[in-house]
């Protein structure tokens, strides 16, 4: 097992992965992992489906040309819930405030399938094990993922998580300094500062993807990110989550 220091630090996402499977005491780790994380009021707002049909993968993979979905041994869909607390506030004769027709109810069920997540990424890593997220999987055809995940009222996709053992071993990105994720009691605003530093990094990133190992490209960062925010902008979210059951309205 890896330190928590190693996990943490030492994490880089794993697309290639050996036919190999993963020990069953390896999957109960991460599930129990995932059972422990911290979720807003105890309300676990998350479900994970866990898929190890290949069947099954290969459509997914099929939607959204991610090599990594068919490939990795297990696939973990980490989903937004809140269909099990209204089933049991039905059972018992109790009313559902419209709660997912806010942003903050969105909000939290997005903040509680994605720390589920991380705590997955963590023991996974811990155990050697290499993983990728995959977003797109929430965002290529929200209304198909669903449908193929049997998905109810209440229930949307957060993100993906491939894992598998790892056949390759890429190297770690570099992240933006501290002095640009940490800002000390209130929010720095030495804008001249902060852009010098956002262009070394910018430069930082574009060196790292010219001399990677295997595919290299002459992206930087601030340019790569805009064109997927560009891309993005085609995405119809709010309509999806209105047919699962969210009409976001405050």
């Amino acid at each position: 097992m890896l330190s928590v220091k190693d996990s943490l630090l030492e994490r880089t996402s794993v697309r290639r992965y050996e036919r190999e499977a993963i020990p069953a005491e390896t999957m109960e780790l991460i599930y129990r992992a995932v059972e422990n994380t911290p979720t807003s009021y105890n309300g676990q707002q998350f479900s994970v489906i866990d898929i190890d049909d290949q069947e099954l993968k290969l459509k997914l993979y099929e939607l959204t040309n991610q090599k990594q979905i068919k490939t990795c041994n297990r696939l973990l869909i980490f989903c937004s819930d809140y269909n099990k607390i209204s089933l049991l506030a039905r059972k018992k004769g109790l009313v559902m405030p419209p709660f997912t027709n806010t942003m903050d109810g969105v909000t939290i069920g997005i903040i509680d399938a994605s720390l589920a997540m991380m705590s997955a990424v963590v023991a996974a890593q811990s155990a050697g094990l290499g993983s990728n997220c995959i977003g797109y999987l929430r965002t290529v055809d929200p209304a198909a993922v669903a449908k193929l995940l049997n998905l109810p009222k209440g229930v949307f996709v957060v993100c993906g998580l491939a894992l598998g053992i790892p056949r390759e071993h890429p190297d770690l990105k570099p992240k933006q300094p501290l002095s640009l994720v940490f800002h000390h009691n209130s929010y720095r605003h030495d804008d001249e500062k902060m852009v010098s530093e956002l262009e070394e990094y910018d430069n930082v990133v574009k060196h790292y993807n010219q001399t990677r190992s295997g595919h290299t490209t002459d992206n930087d960062w601030v340019a790569h990110i805009l064109d997927y925010y560009d891309h993005a902008m085609s995405y119809r979210i709010l309509d999806y989550l209105k047919d699962q059951g969210y009409d976001i309205n405050r």
